[in-house]
């Protein structure tokens, strides 16, 4: 099968990659070509350079920044900003929170808050995990007490990402112990991290770096203006925000671009068959994962993903996953050298080898757990 742009949609893609490749600075693409680690500077320079353009929101509502785009230009967008490696607009803000307070919010709060999380004015951190209530969402136990104008909150959060950089928390809480079913009961709350009583820990992972954080509450005080619809109805606005998280689960473009580096790396050994052959299969892999891409796109509606993006995210994550082992396996010893610095003779491809792929092993948990992908695709398109 041959898929063909048509001539407005392929007009767009030039204009979406000269963008990404002449307007985002060359020093922060490097740093994503050469799987470095971004600072909070350059996250927030290139959204705002995208916000300036008309470019990190386009799926909210137009009045807020959106722009009426199709299901294919959207995926057109974020493939090239993935082929161009600039980094993607802060997903808590863009794709999370944002969409949810568009939704569900007061007008008061979308004006308080829309137009800061687009230019990222405000950086958001996401308070759903607990120590006891990973993938299962719904037992989560953080309180939110009623007192009058306030909600008082207490409990944890944890594997907060990015938490250190966070100046507000949008956070799932328990408002109604005694609910009959443990998904009510629950309140989505927007809370200054600044309040008192609000800490963040930094959780030190193996190769020393702080990626997540636990948050404790300690009586902390929230004005009732800050949740976010009805109480008790935040596990509805849970949902809407996970399957936003969702669209855009396989990362097709920043896949094919680390495997064309690695390709690159590899260039003095591909007369070997056994390393030509493994190129060969994940290449034919990635072109079936975007074919496969392209047709979820073509037959989603109304702004709701296919249930075959959960083939997406299975299959998109466990190539992810795939082309970091091809690396490590391509640094060889070197690999092991990741505490090794600038002065070392060991190329900083390779010390990055092999941090990047312990780290990936995330990206068939986060999202919906692959497990929980299987059993989708099961119900929803198998009729098991």
């Amino acid at each position: 099968m041959r898929l063909r742009l048509s001539e407005a949609d392929a007009a767009f893609r030039e204009e979406m990659r000269a963008f990404f490749t002449t307007q985002v600075p060359e020093r922060i693409r490097s740093v994503v070509a050469e799987r470095r680690e971004l600072s909070k500077d350059d996250i927030v320079e290139t959204q705002r350079i995208l916000n300036a353009a008309g470019l990190a929101v386009p799926a909210w509502p137009a009045e807020w920044g959106g722009r009426g785009w199709t299901s294919l230009q959207k995926h057109i967008w974020h493939e090239e900003m993935q082929l161009a490696n600039v980094p993607a607009p802060l997903a808590f803000n863009t794709s999370m929170v944002g969409p949810v307070i568009a939704t569900f919010g007061s007008q008061e709060q979308k004006e308080r808050f829309l137009p800061a999380t687009a230019n990222i004015d405000i950086w958001w951190s996401q308070g759903f995990s607990e120590p006891d209530a990973g993938s299962d969402l719904a037992s989560l136990r953080t309180a939110a007490v009623r007192d009058g104008d306030h909600y008082v909150v207490n409990g944890q959060k944890t594997w907060t990402t990015l938490g250190q950089y966070g100046d507000w928390i949008f956070t799932l809480v328990r408002t109604d112990p005694d609910a009959p079913k443990k998904q009510m009961g629950i309140s989505f709350l927007l809370i200054d991290m600044t309040s008192p009583g609000l800490t963040v820990r930094p959780i030190k992972l193996i190769d020393g770096g702080q990626e997540v954080n636990e948050v404790f509450f300690e009586d902390v005080r929230v004005p009732v203006g800050n949740l976010v619809g009805e109480e008790n109805k935040g596990w509805t606005y849970a949902k809407f925000l996970l399957g936003n998280e969702r669209v855009g689960v396989a990362p097709v473009g920043s896949t094919k671009s680390v495997l064309a580096r690695a390709k690159q790396l590899a260039k003095d050994r591909l007369d070997d068959p056994f390393v030509a052959a493994r190129f060969a299969e994940l290449e034919t892999e990635l072109l079936a994962l975007e074919l496969t891409a392209l047709r979820v796109v073509a037959n989603s509606a109304d702004g709701k993903p296919h249930p075959a993006s959960s083939v997406l995210k299975l299959r998109g994550t466990q190539l992810q996953q795939a082309v970091t082992e091809l690396l490590v396996d391509l640094a060889g010893p070197g690999g092991v050298a990741s505490g090794a610095d600038d002065g070392s003779a060991v190329p900083q491809w390779a010390r990055v080898a092999t941090p990047r792929y312990l780290n990936y092993r995330k990206a068939s948990i986060y999202g919906g757990s692959n497990e929980v992908q299987r059993q989708i695709i099961a119900g929803t398109i198998l009729g098991l």
